[in-house]
């Protein structure tokens, strides 16, 4: 009887504990975490297409640039490893294509410069030549917005450091992507 209820109990809990492969969280996206190498990506993704960008001849497994799709045909991801070469290397960076990938506070691929005002600190914006990057406070989340969405004045000005108050709340997003920098040196080694 003991051996009965403890058996349910573990199932149960075994049950709450699955892992949303959707949930955007810190080091970690859906069933990639940040010490993932690229070559695991072919048992993670064992039920999803896996279309490898980078043609690098001899190799045994996956390694370089790869796309995901489920096998309906659906885009994921785009996974980006810190080297192209090395199949031992971990990811850099994950482009989201599926609004199904969502952070802890509902940010998504279809979410708006609103929400992002609403549940987040900005911590930096960089200008590009057609883009603005958006960087936020305590996270690995980037948003990308096409600079056709600004005022005219925001996006022909090239010396105007663009701004949050230069962003319109309705600014869609053209990327949004997690990069993990890889940590080079150990306090040791400093």
């Amino acid at each position: 009887m003991i051996a009965g209820v403890a058996l349910s109990v573990l199932v149960f809990v075994q049950c709450e504990t699955k892992q949303n492969p959707f949930a955007i969280s810190q080091d970690q996206v859906g069933l990639l975490h940040r010490d993932i190498q690229v070559k695991q990506l072919d048992s993670i993704f064992k039920m999803d297409s896996i279309v490898k960008l980078t043609s690098i001849k001899n190799t045994l497994g996956t390694q370089g640039e790869v796309e995901i799709y489920e096998k309906t045909g659906k885009k994921l991801i785009l996974v980006s490893p810190h080297s192209e070469t090395d199949p031992n290397s971990t990811i850099s960076t994950i482009q989201l294509f599926d609004e199904r990938y969502k952070t802890d506070k509902g940010l998504s691929i279809k979410s708006t410069f609103k929400d992002i005002k609403d549940n987040y600190t900005i911590n930096n914006i960089l200008t590009g030549i057609n883009t603005v990057v958006v960087f936020l406070d305590n996270s690995d989340v980037y948003i990308t917005i096409d600079k056709k969405q600004l005022s005219e004045n925001a996006r022909y000005d090239p010396n105007l450091k663009i701004e949050a108050s230069h962003i319109p709340d309705t600014a869609t997003f053209k990327y949004m992507a997690i990069g993990w920098d890889k940590i080079e040196a150990t306090e040791e080694s400093e």
